[in-house]
């Protein structure tokens, strides 16, 4: 019975190999974990542009779940990125999300981290 795995061999006739050269290493800058997650950086993306916004609002722009909006809203007001005012109108509780200045810096210094990862991966020359 033949072997059924592949031949190692070049078939005759077949060009020399090439020798592997190895890549250059591109040295990337460590994202932020936190801002990174997609939802997330839409909350911080989405309260940059706006002065505040409701819960109701950032769920409708995020297409998101009020369960999966909260979590992650959550972990932010954590990290003191965004800050909420909770308050009732008539007997409807309302959340309103501000985007903080220790917010405001994380966003532009993950926004600077990802434009050089753009950077080194148009020209890894440099």
């Amino acid at each position: 019975m033949p072997d059924p795995r592949p031949s190692r061999k070049p078939p005759k006739g077949a060009a020399p190999a090439r020798q592997r050269v190895p890549a250059r290493a591109l040295e990337l800058p460590e994202l932020d974990r936190l801002i990174h997650e997609r939802l997330r950086l839409g909350i911080v993306s989405a309260l940059a542009t706006h002065a505040s916004l409701s819960f109701n609002d950032l769920k409708r722009i995020l297409k998101t779940t009020d369960g999966n909006l909260s979590v992650h809203a959550r972990k932010l007001e954590k990290a003191e990125h965004i800050s909420c005012l909770k308050y009732f109108e008539g007997r409807v509780p309302r959340s309103v999300y501000r985007l903080t200045a220790t917010g405001r810096r994380a966003l532009a210094h993950y926004l600077n981290q990802m434009e050089e990862w753009i950077r080194l991966t148009r020209d890894p020359s440099v």
